[in-house]
């Protein structure tokens, strides 16, 4: 039994919903018609006061993850809302993603740690597409380092064997890397709170490859843009921004004062 409320343009999913099997998607008009992501800066404007609505939070770090070959700083317009939100908000560092989610991971691993240790509080995790699959074994891999992860459009289910980029890997890289996930999850399924943004609307993902039936504790939140456009979607922004404010409000309720180390 599925279990869903509805409410504007946004789904949110109690339990895993129903969907067909993934599919790789194929074909240039699916990808080109990926640019109606201009709906969304539109809906942006139009959103405005909503946007500012949202619960502030406390300047507890969050990290964002670009996608699939793309620059950090199609992150940047979601960083520097959340930044006047009041969260500590910050690109990833690493510039493009190249589309090496193993040795990324190993990356930000190092980095989460650094900032971590700075801010004395876990860090949340944002990532777009590819990237969430980064914030995904992070988290799995430091669960002590991470708050929790929030995804747009990324597969849970598959790697990179359901997307429009599958052909670029090439079949052995894909079967590598979807067993490799699989028997994670099977062995290590991640325990820190997941949030699920996807799509049907989804071009470049085969949206039932975004439904995590593995992790411990995800909810899944349905919206209506397309894949390029979940960055810039305004429900997506304000769902997250509440998401995070809300982990805020539990951490710093239960949390004991955090020490800085560098300073003691």
């Amino acid at each position: 039994m599925t279990v869903s409320y509805s409410f504007g343009q946004v789904t949110v999913h109690a339990t895993v919903p129903l969907a067909p099997a993934p599919t790789t998607p194929t074909g240039r008009p699916t990808v080109v018609s990926e640019w109606r992501t201009a709906r969304e800066l539109a809906r942006q404007l139009a959103h405005q006061s909503r946007l500012w609505r949202t619960p502030r939070g406390s300047g507890l770090p969050v990290m964002l993850i670009p996608g699939w070959k793309t620059p950090e700083s199609a992150m940047g317009p979601l960083t520097r809302y959340l930044q006047r939100r009041g969260h500590n908000a910050q690109p990833w560092g690493l510039g493009v993603n190249t589309g090496r989610p193993e040795r990324d991971a190993l990356r930000m691993a190092d980095i989460i740690e650094q900032l971590s240790s700075r801010s004395g509080h876990p860090v949340a995790l944002i990532g777009w597409s590819l990237g969430g699959i980064i914030a995904r074994e992070v988290a799995r891999e430091h669960p002590t380092l991470v708050d929790r992860v929030i995804t747009m459009g990324t597969p849970a289910f598959g790697g990179p064997g359901f997307t429009a980029g599958a052909r670029a890997f090439g079949p052995a890289e894909v079967t590598r890397i979807s067993e490799m996930l699989a028997r994670f999850d099977h062995e290590r399924p991640i325990t820190v709170p997941i949030t699920a943004f996807f799509t049907r609307r989804d071009a470049v993902v085969s949206w039932p490859a975004c439904l995590d039936r593995s992790s411990r504790h995800v909810s899944h939140i349905e919206v209506r843009s397309t894949h390029a456009g979940l960055v810039f979607d305004p429900d997506v922004w304000r769902l997250s921004a509440g998401v995070l404010a809300e982990r805020t409000a539990e951490r710093l309720t239960t949390e004991p004062p955090a020490v800085n180390h560098a300073s003691a």
